[in-house]
């Protein structure tokens, strides 16, 4: 797909929320919009690869209760064989099919493949499903498939085009790393400091064992990358984040060979520097 496909951003969450005429109905769809539920596909665009199997049994239990309140949207599936191909909802047709549902309501939307991708990976990111390496193949598939840069991938993800370009690069992570950011045992915070350092999954190992938070992650990989002329204390760097606890912004100390240095205390906007500066200046 070239890259004028990119006039058309955003175009399937429109379809999505209703703004656009959806898909004349197909012969095999009755006049309430329900569907077979074995005519469903899963979306091959569709950035999420795991589902919590509770979060899975609580919504079928739901769904026998109350059944599906919000059809599932599906495009006409390209193989022409009569079939839908899920473009949102999928974790409903899962659950559905837990609850022994033979008929589903849908939706049917007329989408491209890239308007397609955009809404699976919206979809999921608005609500918080995907796994920061499920977010990041997603930009990577809009990235090399549909040549979208990372600008337009920001603006479609009302995201920032740093948040892009850090989430793409966790994806440049060893394997096993990669695993603990698929698992939830290790966050996009702890694991963004050890892209590009060479024993990167030693140190995750020791971050999930010990619990580091973020910033101790920031120090120690600065130390493993030679950055740091001398070892951390711990004793420096637990007093900066117990600065950082009371004043609710970040802090650095700086501590020389000779016991002198600074503290820097970072503020984002003029609010927080009138806070720093009613604290400095209390009798």
């Amino acid at each position: 797909m070239n890259a004028g496909k990119k006039k058309g951003l955003g175009r399937g969450l429109s379809a999505l929320f209703g703004d656009t005429t959806p898909k004349e109905k197909s012969p095999s769809i009755n006049q309430n919009n329900m569907a077979a539920i074995s005519d469903l596909t899963r979306n091959p665009y569709q950035p999420r690869q795991n589902f919590k199997e509770e979060k899975l049994e609580e919504l079928a239990n739901s769904i026998r209760k109350n059944g599906i309140i919000q059809p599932i949207a599906v495009r006409v599936s390209k193989s022409g064989s009569e079939k839908y191909e899920i473009v949102a909802g999928e974790r409903r047709w899962l659950a559905a099919q837990r609850a022994g549902l033979h008929e589903i309501p849908i939706t049917i939307l007329d989408l491209s493949d890239v308007e397609s991708l955009e809404v699976a990976i919206v979809e999921n990111i608005q609500r918080d499903d995907l796994n920061p390496i499920e977010e990041a193949k997603g930009y990577k598939r809009l990235n090399e498939e549909f040549n979208y840069d990372h600008e337009s991938i920001s603006k479609l993800m009302s995201k920032s085009r740093s948040h892009i370009s850090n989430t793409l690069r966790l994806l440049t992570l060893p394997s096993d790393v990669i695993a603990m950011l698929e698992e939830g045992t290790l966050t996009s915070g702890q694991a963004r400091p050890l892209i590009g350092i060479s024993n990167a999954s030693a140190i995750a190992e020791e971050i999930v064992s010990k619990n580091y938070s973020a910033r101790k992650v920031e120090y120690l990989t600065r130390s493993k990358k030679g950055k740091n002329e001398k070892s951390i204390d711990t004793n420096i760097l637990k007093t900066q984040e117990r600065i950082e606890r009371v004043l609710g912004l970040k802090v650095n100390i700086i501590n020389k060979k000779n016991n002198s240095g600074k503290v820097v205390i970072q503020y984002k906007d003029l609010e927080q520097f009138e806070l720093i500066s009613d604290l400095l200046t209390k009798n």
